[in-house]
């Protein structure tokens, strides 16, 4: 019972149930006078498993010292070198690690075809993908050759229906003619580009207009309900704002006031929208909980940051976070506005969200 009760632990520790298993053998040999069947055959199994787990030469090496030390024992208690049953442990042993060694060869065979299989199925998507990136840059490229082909068409069309306009309308007519022309051609040669270019799982049409400024008071009452105050402000007169810059505006603090509801030590954030004739500019402020973040908000290494100025960057304005010594956030955005038409001077008035003055300190800045 005790020799089997030991098997239970060869899988775990091999070599010292082997170790175990010989020598309760050899004692119980020299003991008795006689040979314990039982305990052969565990030392036996336990080579078996040191033969499948243990490396080769270990193995080698441990069933060898097995054989030798059942034999000795075996031709002691027979006082004799030629005993049948001390000349067949070297056959039970050899046999028993031979099985052992097989198996352990196949078990590693199998591994090693399904770890090669898994490595063909990765290196086939990985082809798989980078065939995808190359197709999609040469799409890109082919794009960027239709729309700069045809926008260049259209500019050349327009100034020629701006010349004749007045003095020879027919020739400003076929000047139109034209841009209907390339504006319809470029839309038909940008349709299956940009249906290639769409990732799997994508809508095919917008289901809801592009978010912008517009729907920032749905935004804030949203984190509003999240359980973050939003102390908004806003300085300068608004003005129809071109789609990208309305969207990057939108998304930057749709993100920052997020990032503020995250890891801000109170639920109060600052949020100022300033519009000036050649910029907007976005500033928001929060303090900050003590520990690691604030660091790598000054940095700017966290993945929304990262988002944001690639944002930013991509429609030609700059980002600019950093923690203040009072242990505040602040995230300050510049986006670049096109100029407006000539005109008469625009209201550059100051006005909150609720149509009150701003503070004199937020005037004097804008001022400045």
């Amino acid at each position: 019972m005790a020799a089997f009760l030991l098997l239970l632990a060869r899988r775990q520790a091999p070599i010292p149930v082997l170790a175990l298993a010989v020598l309760g053998e050899v004692a119980f040999t020299v003991l008795a006078s006689y040979p314990s069947r039982a305990l052969k055959l565990a030392a036996l199994i336990a080579v078996y498993t040191v033969a499948r787990t243990v490396r080769r030469r270990t193995a080698l090496f441990a069933s060898l010292g097995t054989a030798l030390a059942l034999y000795a024992v075996l031709t002691w208690v027979a006082d004799s070198a030629f005993s049948p049953e001390a000349d067949v442990v070297f056959a039970w042993t050899g046999m028993f690690a031979a099985v052992g060694g097989t198996v352990r060869t196949w078990h590693d065979y199998v591994a090693a075809m399904e770890e090669r299989a898994l490595r063909a199925e990765e290196s086939k998507e990985e082809e798989a993908r980078r065939r995808v990136a190359e197709e999609r840059l040469r799409i890109a490229r082919e794009l960027h050759d239709v729309i700069a082909h045809h926008i260049a068409l259209i500019t050349i069309q327009a100034g020629v229906a701006g010349r004749f306009l007045r003095g020879r309308p027919d020739q400003a007519e076929v000047a139109l003619g034209h841009i209907r022309e390339a504006g319809r051609t470029v839309l038909d040669e940008l349709g299956p580009l940009l249906h290639v270019l769409r990732q799997p799982g994508d809508e095919a049409e917008p289901t809801e207009p592009v978010p912008g400024l517009s729907r920032l008071g749905g935004l804030l009452e949203s984190l509003a309900a999240a359980g973050l105050s939003v102390r908004h402000r806003q300085a300068g007169h608004p003005l129809p704002l071109p789609t990208a810059i309305d969207l990057t505006a939108y998304r930057v603090v749709q993100e920052g006031l997020t990032n503020a509801h995250k890891h801000g030590a109170t639920a109060e954030t600052d949020l100022l929208v300033d519009y000036r004739p050649d910029e907007l500019r976005i500033r928001i402020t929060n303090p900050l909980h003590s520990g690691p973040y604030p660091a790598s908000a000054a940095t700017g290494t966290g993945h929304g940051l990262a988002g944001m100025r690639e944002r930013v960057k991509a429609v030609g304005g700059s980002l600019n976070a950093e923690v203040d010594a009072d242990g505040c956030f602040r995230l300050a955005v510049r986006l670049p506005l096109p100029l407006p038409p000539a005109g008469p001077p625009a209201d550059n008035g100051t006005s909150d969200r609720s149509g009150t003055d701003l503070p004199a300190h937020i005037v004097e800045g804008r001022q400045g």
